[in-house]
């Protein structure tokens, strides 16, 4: 496809649920930050936010810091991202638990990028869970009920063919997750063949789409060559020339990514996954294009017309 359909429907906001990814901020300024992005968010009453952790537990504590700070100082319902590089068994197990115990009720389980960053081999931990399935089933069997796992639209750059891809989801949805949560992409079409694969092989689960606004198109790029994620031609169109117009950039990502949505909404899809970047704005400004406002903390958001 060569651009979205903006979406005429006047009832869909009432329909659309949202969650948000952040990531642990590595300084004081980046916490402020992070924090400003929560307090401008939470209005909006996602059904959750999740905390990524980075490989090898590098960013375990800022990890389990920010998801505390969250379940104490906000109405939102934080789900912990854990992986399995470079961690025993034992390791996680212990760090499962004391998420438990600090109150979360939802875990986002990956496999984890090598240490040596996307694109390098990955190698178990000799003592550890070997994959995101192995990693599901350790968190189901300490009690939680409410597991995220990934999902690859372009399929993941080191499976041979989506067969393989598609099987791990199934082994990851037997061990008990509950939703997956897609890759970012930009062709809705290859979105919906995915959706239809994975229905095909008898997985039911939600498909949530990951939804990336562009905040940084050079940035995109090169993370999408990295992990295997297609670029549409005419997303390079729209945000040609404008490396140094920062405000044009912002205003053509909101549009990019609100038509996107609404595109998806169009096909029958209504909940969606926003990767932050640690940032509100656009993510703010696409929830309000599709008719989500803010309203008090802990009262159910207001839905305007998206008409």
């Amino acid at each position: 496809m060569s651009q979205f359909r903006l979406s005429r429907r006047p009832d869909i906001g009432d329909k659309v649920r949202v969650s948000f990814e952040f990531f642990p901020p590595k300084t004081d300024e980046m916490e402020m930050r992070l924090w400003e992005t929560v307090q401008r968010l939470e209005p909006l009453n996602p059904s959750f936010v999740s905390v990524t952790y980075g490989a090898g537990g590098s960013t375990r504590e800022r990890t389990a810091r920010t998801v505390k700070r969250i379940l104490e100082q906000s109405t939102l319902q934080p789900a912990a991202h854990l992986t399995c590089v470079d961690t025993s068994r034992d390791e996680s197990n212990k760090v499962i638990a004391d998420f438990i115990a600090m109150g979360v009720k939802r875990f986002v389980a990956l496999r984890g990028d090598p240490a040596a960053g996307v694109g390098a081999r990955y190698a178990p931990h000799p003592q550890g869970y070997a994959n995101g399935a192995e990693l599901v089933g350790a968190i189901s069997a300490q009690g939680a009920t409410d597991i995220s796992v990934s999902a690859y639209p372009d399929k993941h750059p080191e499976s041979p063919d989506f067969a393989t891809d598609i099987e791990m989801l199934k082994r990851k949805v037997d061990n008990g997750a509950t939703r997956a949560i897609t890759q970012f992409f930009f062709d809705n079409d290859v979105y919906e063949r995915y959706v239809e694969r994975v229905r095909r092989a008898g997985i039911y689960i939600p498909i949530v789409p990951g939804i990336l606004p562009v905040h940084n198109f050079r940035a995109v790029t090169n993370f999408a060559g990295r992990c295997g994620a297609h670029l549409p031609a005419w997303l390079a169109e729209r945000f040609d020339g404008l490396d140094n117009d920062p405000q044009t950039h912002s205003l053509v990502a909101a549009a990019v990514a609100s038509e996107q949505v609404l595109d998806l909404v169009e096909r029958g899809v209504y909940d969606f996954h926003f990767y932050t970047m640690n940032r509100a704005d656009l993510g703010f400004a696409i929830c309000h294009m599709i008719g989500i406002r803010p309203t008090a903390p802990g009262q159910p958001a207001v839905q305007a017309s998206a008409a």
